[in-house]
């Protein structure tokens, strides 16, 4: 398996969070029953930009949308949006 290069959490834009999800398939309600303590209002403040998750959360949510994304479409998401 490929090591993918990695990305800061800090340079993923609130609408690259939003676009990573959702080319993820995840609604707000399947984040919330996938990662333990995260409520869909985080993921809805952290995608309008109002409030930013600790680095922790951001990292733990990158994991699970990239799981299911290709290096190119992250890529392609963070760097443009």
């Amino acid at each position: 398996m490929k090591e993918r290069r990695p990305v800061d959490v800090n340079e993923v834009s609130p609408e690259a969070w939003r676009l990573l999800r959702v080319a993820a398939g995840y609604d707000q309600r399947d984040v919330e029953r996938a990662v333990d303590g995260m409520r869909q209002a985080h993921v809805s403040m952290l995608e309008s930009g109002t409030r930013a998750l600790s680095a922790d959360r951001r990292k733990r949510l990158l994991e699970l949308y990239t799981e299911e994304l290709t290096d190119e479409q992250i890529e392609a998401l963070i760097e443009h949006f």
